[in-house]
């Protein structure tokens, strides 16, 4: 008996997804435990396994479609089975308009095409592809195609800047390059005309023309190309000069690899498509091997001494773009700072005790502890004993956690995220310092699936590795309070009467004053002073 697959629920804030890729076709056999296919939401691309054996009947939304959660996904049942049933009398795919549905056959095209029936045969519209399900424009990086080019499905058109990352997209259509609909560095909406495929020589201006009208697409025709980028446009983020004033392309993650390991991209020969730079050519790459264009990088920094070293007295400007990531990160702090009436508490920490016996368990082998690893367990001892922090502020109620999940500010090359350590109360200390490098370092890497960046009860920021003595933080909602965490300072401190050296550290916690009163804040503070002050406590 055939089955219905709907777009699973991957995350509990999750209510759409996007099929990146699909690992089977319809008409192949699936076993239970198959990876169907992989999905999209706002924090990760994760792969969907099946829970069903049988012949895959039917695809209901396609690749680079997003559609909202419990969709019609797929079919799957016996070889041959009717499923005409299903698909009319079940529910339809969100994907597609409910009215159209002469147009489920047209789900083997993935979304970003939307080719139509007035269209000339073998000419596809192409739209700005939504990479996640908070995305509503994204950002055209790069394209590694121009008008004229011949396009073969899987090769990757352009890279795509969205609220999360750079992302490559790839064309699912086979053809001519025959308009460019967003220019290199220009924003426009989802659903915008990204690009026209076809056959070579084919006529598409009515097309465009008529696509523009319709007020999809704000975009440039591709014959404006040629024309100078204004001033003010950043450059794209996968393309450096060359030193013959040439462009490199690079595919984000070759470009990050590359600037973690201190190479630069004009002493690298690509051996993707156009010359394109890839992850394989950098880790191969060799400085006795650099092509001879690495010796004129003197050049090309001469060249651009001008904008570094500027005339006493000239106004100089620089505009940078804002990623959909950064652009995400103010409107929820903003929400977050106008919405919820902060107050903050500060309180210095002795941490000469600490300093004993952070050194005593790391002597242990195999063991690493850290003092923010300390601060995170004395948080979540001391959250269990006043749960009021532990809480939410909802307009009719307010709820306190008894569980605790910390969440931990990880700083990362586009912004912040926050990684949860679920249950921390019940972690050891050795667990809480793995658990916290593991899930930082998988952060930077945008590693990360999102329920490890969900459901936070309560968070720890921490900037004394860069010296920060004191800060204060903004509340990361819905949680009711945040922990700014200071450096440790030796300086003279008064003990018993007299003036000794001695380490303290500053501790600021910023609260919600819907949920947390300031005594009670204050009670807080004081155990996790006691705490911190006495580690041998926490073991208790």
């Amino acid at each position: 008996m055939a089955i219905k697959v709907t777009m699973p629920r991957l995350s509990d804030t999750m209510t759409e997804g996007t099929v990146a890729s699909w690992l089977k076709k319809v008409g192949d056999k699936i076993s239970e435990g198959d990876i169907l296919a992989e999905i999209e939401t706002d924090k990760a691309t994760m792969e969907f396994e099946s829970f069903n054996e049988g012949t895959l009947l039917h695809i209901g939304i396609p690749e680079g479609e997003t559609a909202p959660v419990d969709s019609l996904l797929a079919i799957i049942g016996n070889e041959g089975e009717d499923i005409s049933a299903l698909l009319s009398g079940g529910a339809a795919p969100v994907a597609a308009p409910a009215a159209a549905e002469a147009k489920k056959e047209e789900t083997a095209a993935p979304a970003a095409a939307k080719p139509a029936a007035s269209l000339p045969a073998g000419v596809i519209v192409v739209t700005m592809p939504r990479l996640s399900d908070t995305m509503t424009e994204g950002t055209v990086a790069t394209w590694l195609k121009k008008v004229g080019d011949a396009v073969a499905e899987g090769d990757i058109l352009a890279e795509i800047e969205t609220d999360k990352a750079t992302m490559e997209f790839e064309s699912f259509n086979e053809g001519t390059l025959l308009y460019i609909g967003i220019q290199e560095g220009n924003t426009a909406p989802v659903d915008s005309l990204l690009a026209i495929i076809g056959p070579a020589g084919t006529d598409i201006s009515g097309i465009a023309d008529n696509y523009i009208a319709g007020g999809a697409s704000q975009a440039a025709p591709a014959a404006e190309e040629t024309k100078a980028a204004p001033a003010t446009t950043s450059a794209p983020v996968a393309q450096e000069a060359a030193a013959d004033g040439g462009r490199i392309i690079a595919s984000p993650l070759a470009k990050k690899i590359a600037s973690d390991k201190g190479i630069q991209l004009n002493q690298v020969k690509g051996s993707g498509e156009n010359g394109r730079i890839v992850k394989s050519d950098i880790e191969n790459f060799s400085p006795a091997a650099a092509p001879q264009a690495a010796a004129a990088p003197a050049k090309t920094e001469a060249a651009a001494a001008p904008k570094v070293f500027v005339p006493a007295g000239e106004v100089f400007t620089e505009e940078i773009k804002n990623s959909q990531m950064r652009k995400i990160i103010a409107k929820r702090l903003a929400e977050s700072l106008f919405t919820a009436p902060h107050y903050n508490l500060v309180i210095e920490v002795t941490m000469d005790d600490a300093m004993k016996s952070r050194a005593t368990i790391n002597s242990v082998p195999d063991t690493k502890v850290s003092f923010n690893d300390m601060v995170i367990k004395a948080c979540a001892l001391a959250l269990k004993k006043h749960p009021k922090i532990n809480s939410q502020w909802k307009e009719d109620v307010i709820i306190i956690n008894h569980h605790v999940n910390i969440g931990v500010a990880v700083a990362v090359e586009d912004g912040l995220v926050v990684p949860v350590l679920k249950f921390t109360d019940a972690m050891s200390l050795s667990q809480i310092g793995a658990s916290v490098r593991d899930l930082a370092g998988r952060a930077k890497n945008k590693k990360l699936g999102p329920a490890e960046m969900e459901g936070s009860t309560f968070t720890v920021s921490n900037l004394g590795m860069f010296g920060i003595t004191e800060f204060n933080s903004i509340i990361n909602q819905p949680n009711s309070a945040i922990l700014s965490v200071g450096a440790i300072v030796e300086k003279p401190v008064v003990k018993n009467g007299q003036i000794v050296v001695g380490n303290t550290m500053m501790l600021s916690l910023a609260c919600d004053h819907r949920t947390i009163d300031g005594a009670t804040g204050a009670q807080f503070l004081q155990t996790l002073k006691q705490y911190i002050e006495n580690p041998v406590t926490m073991l208790a």
